[in-house]
């Protein structure tokens, strides 16, 4: 099958999203609320607003990213869309303004009337306006184009309280994947002791407090006539690794990875008198910085799991994010008398 680009057509003041050799529809509105018909000068567009609520500390910090390179947030799914008179307005417009577009490709005018005379035929079914919606295809705005589209069927009358029998059909799972690109987690910019630059061949103790790294969820939810469901996803924070900026350095541990204690902290705070102890967190510089810095990276793991209505969850892939802080490193100065 010949895939074509999307065509975005502006016309009579209405703003569309044609797939070609699939549904006509407008773009998906991510945000608070429920589904409503919306008017904005000649446009109409009835969307389920996913609602995102999330809880913990994400100061100066930032999104993770999956440590699985072949997992990637939902890029398109099917959800209520429309009640029935909305739906019947909705193909109504839209057709309208595509056969007012100079640009429109004939061969999808044609589609969309097919389209609209099968609707038609049941009367939009506005005779069950309180007995179900229409569903259509939504699309994940921070997905690739190409992805975005590949839920190309039609619009399809499901009753309430009925599960469609679709692939892609929202469900927690998908909510989940979405609350997923939602978290934000607290940065993780180290604490770094002894106070001053760094010497050479002399451990600098690294930690986190137990304050600064707390566990971050993501709730999302559709709430919808005759359907509910909603999910959160959790992410608990496990290991610190620590990345030095140059080779010339040992890491403390070995893999430079400093789990978690058992209060929620990673490593230790330094106190007087440890400078030449070795840390449970940090890193031994083998030569100085000279007149600059090294380039210090530490990056969280999270572990990541979900749960959602009815009882499902499960786990999703660890994410990570990191801070890199500059770090000076000297030699040791030693008198001589």
């Amino acid at each position: 099958m010949t895939v074509r680009k999307p065509l975005v057509l502006l016309t009579a003041g209405i703003s569309l999203v044609l797939a070609t050799g699939g549904p006509a529809r407008a773009g998906t509105e991510f945000g608070d609320g429920n589904v409503s018909g919306k008017k904005d000068g000649d446009t109409l567009a009835a969307v389920a607003k996913i609602t995102y609520t999330s809880s913990g500390n994400n100061k100066g910090g930032g999104s993770v990213a999956s440590v699985d390179t072949n997992w990637t947030p939902p890029a398109c799914w099917y959800a209520p869309e429309w009640k029935a008179t909305e739906f019947q307005e909705y193909r109504q417009r839209l057709y309208f303004g595509a056969r007012h577009d100079p640009d429109a490709p004939r061969d999808v005018l044609g589609d969309m009337s097919d389209q609209n005379q099968a609707y038609a035929k049941d009367g939009y079914n506005i005779d069950k306006e309180k007995e179900g919606m229409w569903w259509g295809a939504q699309q994940n705005p921070n997905a690739p184009m190409a992805d975005q589209f590949k839920c190309d069927r039609e619009p399809f009358w499901v009753e309430n309280g009925e599960t469609p029998d679709v692939p892609q059909a929202i469900d927690p799972e998908t909510l989940a994947g979405l609350a997923y690109e939602q978290i934000k987690v607290p940065g993780t910019k180290v604490s770094l002791a002894p106070d001053g630059p760094s010497k050479v061949n002399l451990p600098t103790w690294a930690w986190l407090d137990k304050g600064d790294f707390q566990p971050v969820s993501v709730t999302a939810s559709l709430d919808v006539p005759g359907l509910h469901i909603e999910a959160t996803t959790t992410a608990k924070p496990t290991a610190l690794s620590i990345k030095p900026g140059t080779e010339d350095a040992v890491r403390i541990p070995a893999s430079g990875k400093c789990e978690l204690n058992e209060d929620g902290s990673i490593g230790e705070p330094y106190a007087k008198g440890k400078a030449k102890q070795e840390p449970p967190c940090g890193v031994t510089y083998q030569r100085s910085s000279g007149n600059g810095t090294f380039n210090l990276q530490a990056t969280a793991t999270w572990d990541i799991t979900w749960t959602g209505t009815g009882g499902t969850g499960g786990d999703l892939p660890d994410g990570e994010y990191g801070n890199d802080q500059p770090v000076t490193v000297e030699e040791v100065q030693s008198v001589n008398r």
